[in-house]
């Protein structure tokens, strides 16, 4: 029986299936798991993206510092409070503040922010900030935030350097950011993109055993998309596996990887992500939602930011108001039998 002691070998074996019989027993193992260890509420988190400047350089993002085809953008404290307000009106349990590593966002001023949100709303806080150092994650943590998530991308070394160069003259590991996140307390999460050129089923079954190895409180997974304004995605990073090593970036191998993280992380907090959404906007996210997730992330961002905040091109709801977004959302959740959650929707030990 499929359950979380599934040994990594077998874990690459279920990426590499395409029998649909053998998948539907995955689909089912996941429900099962899922049904049992969070129930059928589906949590719904407002996403705030504050800002999409970003001192990084990353080949498969459009927020990177050197697309110098971006308007650029940085919200004020009113509005993003303001967001948060609105998110709150539609019974969100929580708030996801998301950003590129921006060093515009002080730390004191957005703790500021946190603490107002925590004090005048029901509302858990998450921060998606990237690797900021310890002091300020601290800072954060203290003036009130709940949850912080920080995606790995991908566990091999090599292939991230080629993706993700640091800093000029800093390293830093992003493993070790995660496990300092843990010890502040944090519900701490993390993820990977799905289909990377030069990510292999071998490196990707490690990655989903390494969220069972962190215990993960939360767990993002989605489908590498190709930007044409990045090195990615114009192709100039070569990679020099075999083709039938490559994984794909499909909807069928995310459904896959939600379902095994699930398994090995039976209480994690999933979510059928936006770029889910994306590749199959009719039903992708309840797809998701039926093999494995129980969190979706409406946008509260307001249109006129929300457009500029381009990671990939052709995200889903783009032009949508956060009110049109959630009434969506919930017809969607609701079409598949499953209900909306109440609180917080803190991870369950």
């Amino acid at each position: 029986m499929l359950n979380k002691d599934i040994a990594i070998q077998e874990i690459e074996a279920w990426l590499r299936e395409n029998d649909s019989s053998k998948l539907q027993q995955l689909w089912d193992a996941a429900d099962a798991i899922r049904k049992e260890n969070v129930g059928d509420a589906v949590h719904l988190r407002g996403l705030i993206e504050i800002s999409n400047y970003c001192v990084r350089r990353c080949a498969y993002c459009g927020l990177a510092a050197d697309n110098k085809e971006m308007t650029r953008y940085r919200m004020n404290a009113d509005e993003i409070f303001a967001c948060a307000e609105e998110a709150a009106s539609y019974r969100y349990g929580t708030v996801v503040m998301q950003a590129g590593e921006d060093y515009g966002i002080e730390s004191n001023w957005l703790a500021e922010i946190i603490k107002r949100i925590k004090s005048e709303l029901p509302l858990a806080v998450t921060l998606s900030m990237g690797e900021r150092p310890y002091d300020e994650l601290q800072l954060w943590k203290e003036s009130g935030a709940d949850r912080y998530l920080l995606r790995f991308e991908t566990s091999d070394t090599d292939l991230y350097q080629s993706i993700h160069p640091p800093r000029p003259g800093q390293t830093t590991n992003r493993f070790e950011i995660l496990e300092h996140l843990q010890r502040l307390d944090y519900e701490t999460g993390s993820g990977v993109m799905i289909g990377i050129p030069g990510q292999t089923y071998t490196i990707l079954a490690n990655d989903i055993d390494i969220f069972r190895q962190y215990d993960m409180d939360m767990v993002g997974v989605g489908p590498y998309i190709a930007n044409p304004l990045t090195p990615l995605g114009r192709g100039e990073i070569n990679s020099d596996i075999a083709p039938e090593d490559q994984v794909e970036n499909t909807e069928l191998m995310t459904y896959k990887v939600i379902a095994l993280t699930r398994m090995v992380c039976p209480q994690a907090n999933i979510p059928s992500t936006t770029a889910l959404g994306t590749i199959n906007k009719e039903s992708g996210r309840e797809f998701g939602l039926m093999r494995g997730a129980n969190v979706v992330m409406p946008n509260v961002t307001p249109v006129e930011y929300r457009t500029k905040y381009e990671i990939y091109p052709g995200k889903a709801c783009l032009n949508e108001t956060a009110k049109q977004c959630q009434g969506c959302l919930r017809n969607r959740i609701a079409s598949i039998g499953r209900t909306i959650g109440t609180g917080h929707g803190s991870r369950n030990h």
